[in-house]
């Protein structure tokens, strides 16, 4: 229920959708303090929707991400699930665009690190298949990247790192290179501090950023739309 309020109402448009109603409703009883409600939630809304400003928010997010990280020391490398689109009857459960850079990530750090490989994702709403089993079976399929640890249980990303850090627990694993677009890199590494593994990055950046910063020129990182 909590995650039903916090990703549904209180994140952007929504929360400014609902202000805006509760104040038009407010407005019957509180006249000027409903109208001051609803206008100011939709002057934000407003700014919400302009391009210009949601590429300034996606770039400001990405700039709190290292630019450099020594990853000599790291042990392993963790893939983090995103999205997979259900499937039917004819045709299985496949990786989303999210989760296909995330992979392509992956193999190209294996390649360049030669560490073990961990994926990690469990069972999204309305498909079957687990994130980190399918992309278990891209990475090993399609790359020929072996993966070392399967972790299909998570369904947040304080999950991922938790549950990852059991399973890498039993190798005596306390330092990772992280695979994640830029933009989620902050909520991952601080959950995977949190569970006491030392997480390098290893991002994908928006193209947007990219043209106006090198970070996204630094190892095992590159652009995308």
């Amino acid at each position: 229920m909590w995650n039903l309020v916090s990703y549904g109402l209180l994140a952007p448009p929504t929360l400014f959708i609902v202000l805006c109603l509760l104040g038009s409703l407010g407005a019957m009883v509180w006249r000027r303090t409903g109208i001051a409600i609803a206008l100011v939630s939709s002057f934000c809304l407003l700014v919400a929707a302009i391009p210009a400003f949601s590429s300034y928010l996606l770039q400001s997010i990405e700039s709190t991400v290292p630019e450099s990280s020594e990853l000599s020391a790291a042990q392993a490398i963790v893939v983090l699930g995103a999205e997979i689109r259900s499937g039917n009857r004819s045709m299985p459960d496949t990786l989303g665009l999210l989760s296909l850079e995330r992979v392509f990530l992956a193999a190209k750090a294996y390649r360049q690190l030669h560490l073990p490989v961990a994926v990690s994702g469990g069972v999204a709403s309305g498909t079957e298949a687990a994130v980190a089993v399918a992309m278990k079976s891209v990475l090993e399929g399609d790359f020929g990247v072996p993966v070392s640890w399967v972790e299909d249980r998570s369904r947040t990303t304080y999950e991922n790192a938790l549950y990852t850090a059991q399973l890498l627990s039993a190798r005596n694993i306390r330092t990772v290179v992280v695979i994640s677009q830029a933009r989620d890199l902050p909520r991952a590494i601080w959950s995977f501090e949190r569970v006491g593994l030392h997480a390098s990055r290893g991002s994908i950046r928006s193209r947007n950023s990219c043209r106006t910063s090198r970070r996204c020129r630094k190892p095992i990182s590159h652009c995308t739309s």
